[in-house]
């Protein structure tokens, strides 16, 4: 594989909380540009692979990492750059939407401000990111309403433009829509499928359906290990192992 498109990749990673060890040697491309979805039963280790790719396990204090996460040429725990540039390279969309207790404008320009954006340009990049993450329409004469107001939908929305307002180039999505109804969740696919332009998203989804609706490539995990990773048609039609093919199926999970 070209290593120019790889915006991503772990190598050997392995993860103990404590005594308990839940990734184990995890080596995974992740192409730029591309939507991956990682799929497996509950506790197989999707999510705290997802909160590697962003350091967000730093805050655990029995947590044990080794191995190598790369950002195109920079090891990201090799303290190359702050956690804080990390992070705003590598943005993330949690499984609840959880909007700051501030305005709608608010929730976008903070951290536009902490960056220290030029005041003058705070106000196009806001409009920009509500309308790249179609909700411009929707609010855009309601600006000073607090975000918690929004529909359940809306305030995802708004947590994916506040994430795009400050350029990342990588993505994370913890289940982004496991907490909305079908309407909800048809918007914001289409939204991630269209934001797959400019960026690089990595979702954990439980939803089989949805995977195969906007992944270009699936990742299968269980028991803390990669079984298995290929493009969306591989994994859901022809998948190499007796494994992946039960879970996908249905078998179990």
């Amino acid at each position: 594989m070209d290593n120019t498109h790889i915006k991503l990749r772990t190598e050997g990673l392995h993860l103990r909380f404590g005594q308990k060890q839940v990734l184990k040697n995890i080596t995974i491309d992740i192409e730029e540009r591309k939507i991956i979805a990682l799929i497996g039963p509950s506790g197989c280790g999707k999510t705290t692979l997802l909160r590697t790719f962003n350091r967000m396990h730093d805050l655990v204090d029995d947590v044990d990492i080794t191995g190598k996460i790369w950002l195109e040429q920079t090891d990201i725990y090799s303290n190359q750059l702050p956690v804080t540039e990390i992070r705003r390279q590598i943005g993330m969309v949690f499984q609840k939407p959880n909007p700051f207790p501030k305005s709608i404008y608010e929730n976008i320009a903070y951290g536009l401000k902490l960056k220290n954006t030029p005041k003058h340009e705070i106000h196009d990049i806001v409009e920009k990111s509500l309308r790249d993450s179609f909700l411009w329409d929707e609010v855009k004469d309601e600006l000073k309403k607090p975000a918690h107001r929004l529909s359940g939908g809306q305030q995802q929305r708004l947590c994916i433009a506040r994430t795009i307002a400050v350029k990342p180039s990588v993505i994370l999505m913890d289940e982004p829509c496991s907490a909305l109804d079908p309407i909800s969740t048809s918007k914001v696919e289409d939204l991630i499928l269209k934001l797959k332009d400019n960026y690089t998203i990595v979702m954990v989804t439980h939803n089989m359906q949805q995977a195969q609706r906007i992944a270009d490539q699936v990742a299968f995990m269980y028991m803390g290990e990669l079984i298995e990773m290929a493009t969306n048609q591989e994994i859901f039609q022809e998948a190499k192992q007796e494994l992946t093919r039960n879970y996908v199926s249905g078998h179990f999970g």
